[in-house]
């Protein structure tokens, strides 16, 4: 029946038996008093039935008590009877408190499973010993780097970027050959569907570019790192627009020529960072703004029209401007609202790119699971 803490508590017949004795009543007594027949007096004093909310009413005007006591007896009664919860219920809770597991067991990146079997594929999800030292999960233990500027998604997130990096194999890294490629990709802008084109460039260069889909709670843009002496290049494509793709790709690339994440790894959140040349942010993250921005539309091109053309932005001198530059008009527009501070101008031009771009890349996510070995 009940456990060693609520053994103790008897059911509310036995507080009415003790009250009908104070006052010299009988189970007929109640009865009477109640309207109701002996026999269903006698099922409450014996314990076979409970106390409902309509009793609990009569059991308080008939003993001149708050209905709410002879309720809260009842249901004090009902929760020590109650079944001991299956300890899965608090690990799950404590795991999904933090980490978004069900989407993880949707995406393929872990099995369903008891609370236990969880807690050792997170555990081997985030490379280390025990689940006692999964971030942001232990209490005890050494914290990580992680836990003081990422959030839990983002981390799960970078893992699986991490798992699908030293699954795959590119060329040898050539900075060089990295540099070089800057004037082919620059040759693609024009159009969205040339964004086919960027995994395999990537993938010559030495650098491994590697798409997974962000995770809920998880606003991330991009990741730059290094492994086995590579750079590997992780983007979340969460904005589904021809600016936002080209400007992200090209801040990361910046990050790899300057051999940024060789020591650290870089995070990079638009919505936390920002994409202007604020003083606030870190050197490198203000140089890959500049040069991503530079490299989506040429930064005096754009502060010249806007100089010339100032109040009035027309279409048509956009469109004209596009051609001139060789650039698909997004990647001006995309220029144009960061400067004029306007999200809303001309956002027709903000073209979808993201299914050029992943059938020939490395993928998780979007119907698609990476094959890794954890």
């Amino acid at each position: 029946m009940g456990d060693m803490v609520t053994d103790w508590v008897i059911h509310p017949g036995a507080y009415i038996k003790e009250e009908m004795d104070a006052r010299g009543w009988l189970q007929r007594d109640l009865a009477f008093i109640l309207g109701i027949p002996e026999q269903a007096v006698n099922v409450i004093l014996s314990g076979k039935r409970g106390i409902s909310p309509d009793m609990a009413r009569a059991l308080g005007d008939a003993f001149d008590v708050p209905a709410e006591f002879f309720a809260n007896l009842q249901k004090a009664y009902e929760l020590s009877r109650a079944a001991a919860p299956n300890p899965n219920v608090a690990v799950r809770a404590k795991i999904q408190g933090q980490y978004p597991v069900r989407e993880m067991i949707k995406r393929g990146w872990l099995e369903e499973g008891d609370a236990a079997l969880l807690q050792g594929q997170l555990a081997r999800f985030f490379e280390v010993e025990s689940s006692k030292d999964i971030p942001f999960l232990a209490h005890a233990a050494k914290k990580t780097s992680y836990e003081e500027e990422i959030r839990p998604a983002q981390l799960a997130w970078l893992f699986r970027v991490k798992q699908i990096a030293r699954s795959i194999t590119v060329a040898k890294y050539s900075e060089k050959a990295l540099r070089g490629s800057l004037s082919h990709l620059t040759a693609l802008l024009y159009a969205p569907e040339e964004a086919r084109h960027v995994p395999r460039i990537m993938m010559e260069c030495g650098v491994r570019l590697i798409f997974v889909e962000k995770l809920p709670q998880a606003n991330i843009d991009g990741v730059c790192f290094w492994t086995d002496g590579s750079p590997v290049i992780g983007m979340s494509l969460r904005y589904d627009r021809i600016d936002n793709f080209w400007f992200v790709f090209r801040h990361e690339i910046e990050h790899v020529l300057n051999k940024d994440g060789q020591q650290k790894i870089v995070i990079d959140d638009f919505d936390e960072m920002g994409t202007s040349a604020d003083a606030s942010l870190p050197e490198q993250e203000r140089r890959a703004n500049a040069a991503a921005a530079g490299f989506c539309a040429p930064s005096d091109k754009v502060d010249s029209f806007i100089a010339r053309k100032r109040p009035y932005f027309y279409e048509k001198d956009i469109l004209a401007l596009a051609r001139i530059l060789n650039r698909h008009p997004g990647l001006i527009v995309g220029q144009m609202q960061k400067k004029l501070d306007d999200h809303a101008y001309l956002r027709k031009y903000l073209v979808k790119i993201r299914s050029f771009v992943i059938p020939a890349a490395v993928t998780d996510g979007w119907g698609k699971t990476a094959a890794v070995n954890l």
